[in-house]
């Protein structure tokens, strides 16, 4: 399964009000991995970047006046995010921003989701932990996600901590680690001794109690996944 952790930054808070992106920061996993290939952008709004924005950014308008427009960097954007699933924080916000910048560029654009579903990691953490903070900085508290470099909100930053975060939050699904890895046989590897056996090993197989309590765990992994999990899918 391919995934895209997704982040913008704008010029403001309102997209009715005509603000702009200025970044967008993109990081991949496959299977619940990190691969190591990110696509990150900065873009020249057109507009001047509001005050809030530019203390929580640091991004300056001068900075900006050199950098591609929206439209020159569509078909490598698209290309990223194309069949994967967009993991996003509050993503209401940032896929209003990628609709309006496609519809500015033209109506042959669609819309984000023309493209990937979304999942909404805020939505996730409000069912999880109802009535408390959700922002990535109380999401990387909670679940101990160091975020000791986000000094300022930056996209790729951004994006690399919520994808720890996504991966913290279900944490259920990770694969099991078996030991394959690293090399074998070396010098200090320990070679395990040829098993005999004289009789046919006994079967054990699980209880009825078990079997409950297995569907039930099962059950719960879905709930924190918002969907089904991958142990169901193994199962299947």
């Amino acid at each position: 399964m391919r995934q895209v952790v997704l982040d913008t930054e704008t010029t403001g808070l309102e997209v009715r009000q005509g603000h702009r992106l200025i970044e967008i920061a993109c990081v991949e996993m496959i299977e619940r991995r990190p691969t190591g290939k990110t696509f990150q952008t900065y873009l020249n709004p057109d507009r001047a970047i509001d005050e809030g924005a530019r203390q929580v950014t640091g991004i300056e308008d001068e900075f900006l006046l050199d950098k591609p427009r929206f439209p020159e960097v569509i078909e490598p954007f698209l290309a990223f995010v194309r069949g994967s699933e967009l993991i996003i924080h509050n993503a209401s916000f940032d896929v209003g921003f990628l609709n309006a910048e496609l519809a500015r560029a033209g109506t042959q654009w669609g819309q984000i989701s023309d493209y990937c579903p979304v999942l909404d990691t805020l939505a996730m953490a409000r069912t999880r932990y109802p009535g408390q903070r959700n922002s990535l900085d109380a999401l990387c508290k909670r679940l101990g996600v160091d975020n000791s470099r986000r000094d300022l909100h930056g996209g790729l930053i951004d994006a690399q901590l919520l994808a720890d975060v996504y991966l913290a939050m279900t944490s259920g699904q990770v694969a099991l680690d078996l030991g394959f890895e690293g090399e074998q046989g070396g010098a200090d590897h320990e070679v395990a001794k040829p098993i005999n056996l004289s009789r046919r090993p006994r079967i054990l197989r699980a209880s009825e109690a078990e079997l409950a309590r297995h569907e039930a765990r099962l059950t719960a992994l879905d709930k924190s996944a918002g969907g089904e999990s991958l142990w169901r899918r193994w199962q299947d």
